[in-house]
């Protein structure tokens, strides 16, 4: 079956894009250097496209209850307009996948998922919400998604919003989003993103893409925003710590190993509650760290890490020259009793062994 095309695919390929198929999706991964599409970001924007990502909507008098039961978080104690990062886990605690939930109302959530787990995501929060007055419908099919991040985000929104969206760009916090129109188009606007950078995500009926992504590149062409594909939004995610699903994230782990404490709420009752009660009883065997290195020679995927005597002591998920550090950073599951910032440790790369030390997360803090 050939990958699927966003509603945005005739933009890319008039702006020299290469792509690749990602999760059974033609997406762009670079337009001129990944390099540079990663300064842009930094600097200044970067214009994205996150079409592929899946969106599920619930609605009507239960839909807090329903959500509260599905996922690991306390949906029911977000305040309409604010948004939630939280995890859709298996009987097991197994992580399913990672999502962020948006609360449009008192009765209206938008969960939006991972384009790779998108349909079997939206089948299993539908056959959770079982039995609740709750109405789920899989909206992936319809919905565009656009993303402008970067310090200069704000202003090129500002530019195009019409009175009422300004102060909404304005006054906007983090995760946090709402109705605006921008470019003349009505959105979703949300604070909210996958950099370690300011930015706003902007969700919009498949027909109003092309419109509004036009938009966004000649309002931003003054502030130095690019469009930019998927490599750069995998370093400078890395260099901010964000965990992706398949890496730092699957059925093999936890979310107490993946540093995610704080975003199980064990005080209520959800699917993989009583196996993650278990595990929460006890110290994880290895847990996820960031590793910085020296030189040039980074550690990728599956590179394993070495201990003081060389034995293996974890592996890495995650792996890259940061190009805003210029080192080698790296996220990796490590034994405990190893996960101490300043550890020194090695890596190895394609036969050799690298110096690694453990680092605080994130790498780059804005």
């Amino acid at each position: 079956m050939p990958p699927v095309e966003t509603p945005l695919a005739a933009e890319h390929a008039a702006l020299g894009a290469s792509f690749t198929d990602f999760a059974g999706w033609r997406m762009p991964v670079r337009y001129s250097s990944d390099l540079a599409e990663h300064h842009a970001v930094r600097k200044a924007a970067g214009l994205f496209d996150l079409s592929h990502m899946g969106e599920v909507e619930f609605t009507g008098p239960q839909a807090a209850a329903a959500l509260d039961h599905a996922l690991a978080g306390a949906l029911s104690k977000v305040k309409v307009g604010r948004a939630k990062y939280s995890l859709l886990c298996a009987p097991d605690g197994g992580v399913l996948d990672d999502l962020v939930v948006y609360r449009l109302g008192e009765e209206h959530f938008l969960v939006v998922v991972n384009a790779a787990n998108a349909a079997q995501d939206a089948a299993e929060l539908i056959r959770r919400a079982r039995g609740f007055d709750v109405a789920v419908v899989d909206r992936s099919a319809e919905t565009a998604l656009i993303a402008v991040q970067g310090p200069a985000s704000p202003e090129i929104l500002r530019a195009l919003a019409d009175p009422a969206a300004a102060e909404v760009v304005d006054t906007l916090k983090y995760y946090a989003a709402g109705p605006a129109t921008i470019a003349g188009i009505d959105v979703l606007l949300a604070r909210t993103g996958y950099t370690g950078e300011d930015g706003f995500e902007l969700y919009v009926p498949n027909s109003s893409a092309p419109a509004l992504w036009r938009a966004l590149l000649e309002a931003g062409a003054p502030h130095g925003l690019v469009p930019a594909g998927l490599a750069c939004r995998d370093t400078l995610r890395l260099e901010a710590g964000m965990a992706l699903y398949g890496h730092e994230l699957t059925t093999a782990t936890d979310p107490f190993a993946a540093g995610l404490r704080r975003i199980v709420a064990l005080d209520k009752d959800f699917v993989g509650r009583d196996a993650l009660a278990a595990l929460a009883a006890k110290e994880p065997a290895r847990t996820l760290v960031g590793l910085t290195g020296t030189g040039r020679r980074a550690g990728r995927a599956g590179s394993a890490v070495l201990g003081p005597d060389g034995s293996a002591v974890g592996e890495v998920t995650s792996g890259v020259l940061s190009p805003t550090l210029g080192v080698p950073i790296a996220l990796a599951y490590v034994d405990a009793a190893l996960t101490e910032p300043g550890t020194e440790l090695a890596v190895d790369v394609r036969g050799r062994s690298q110096p690694y030390t453990v680092a605080p997360l994130p790498f780059y803090r804005r």
